[in-house]
């Protein structure tokens, strides 16, 4: 594991609770930030308090007012990781708008709401700061009964980029990371299926999935000082997904 030096440094991670995110609160704790954990599971959150420190705090970030409950609640930010995002699947013929308007608005609005919250503190004290969008390989590549999915981590890249070019000016360096099918426990049972990974796995070159740890280091790095000249990249970890 890569350790990178965040003492002095506090981060909002959302969706915290489970999978990458967990993975990259844990990871930022053992770096030395100050790391709040947002998640709509409070015990989820209760036991990685205990396991890493982190402050938590609950909140559904599918409202407006669960944002900003999240906003207060965690105070002054210098690093934001938007990971959090759900993944209701239908086929196109089939997409419902209700499961469109809760995809934006957990994988697109929350992002743009939690970042205008942090740069708007930042630039008012005058501090650098770093925010990393988790998006992934599917805002790239069109997957069958991802029709919302695709479309708001297509729109989250673009979010990332305009992000990028209107707060780097004030020293804040916003990027995405894309990652491919990540082995959360979620991720193992979905995949498990030899027959269904199987062709997966052969658009992959390094020929596996993605583990949550793997994530969550390119996220530190992202945030770390030594991506200090990178900004308005996303940045696949994929294994070679997007090349084949």
């Amino acid at each position: 594991m890569t350790v990178f030096d965040f003492g002095g440094r506090r981060a909002l991670v959302t969706g915290a609770g489970k999978g990458i995110g967990r993975e990259i609160a844990a990871l930022l704790a053992t770096c030395g930030a100050e790391v709040v954990a947002v998640s709509r599971s409070a015990d989820d959150l209760t036991r990685l308090q205990r396991e890493t420190g982190c402050l938590p705090v609950v909140a559904d970030l599918e409202t407006v007012e669960g944002v900003q409950q999240a906003v207060r609640a965690a105070g002054a930010i210098d690093l934001l990781v938007n990971n959090a995002g759900i993944a209701l699947l239908e086929p196109f013929l089939e997409a419902t708008p209700e499961a469109f308007d809760r995809t934006m608005a957990v994988n697109v609005r929350a992002a743009l709401l939690l970042g205008q919250a942090v740069a708007r503190d930042l630039i008012t004290r005058s501090s650098p700061g770093a925010i990393v969008n988790v998006s992934s390989q599917s805002s790239m590549v069109g997957l069958p009964n991802h029709a919302a999915y695709c479309a708001s981590k297509g729109a989250l890249d673009q979010l990332t980029r305009v992000m990028a070019i209107e707060l780097g000016p004030h020293r804040i360096r916003v990027n995405a990371v894309n990652p491919t099918v990540t082995l959360t426990p979620m991720g193992q049972r979905a995949w498990s299926d030899p027959a269904r990974s199987a062709p997966m796995l052969a658009r992959i070159p390094l020929g596996r999935f993605a583990e949550p740890l793997d994530v969550a280091q390119a996220v530190a790095y992202l945030l770390s000082d030594a991506a200090a000249m990178i900004n308005g990249v996303t940045l696949p970890v994929d294994g070679g997904f997007l090349t084949s």
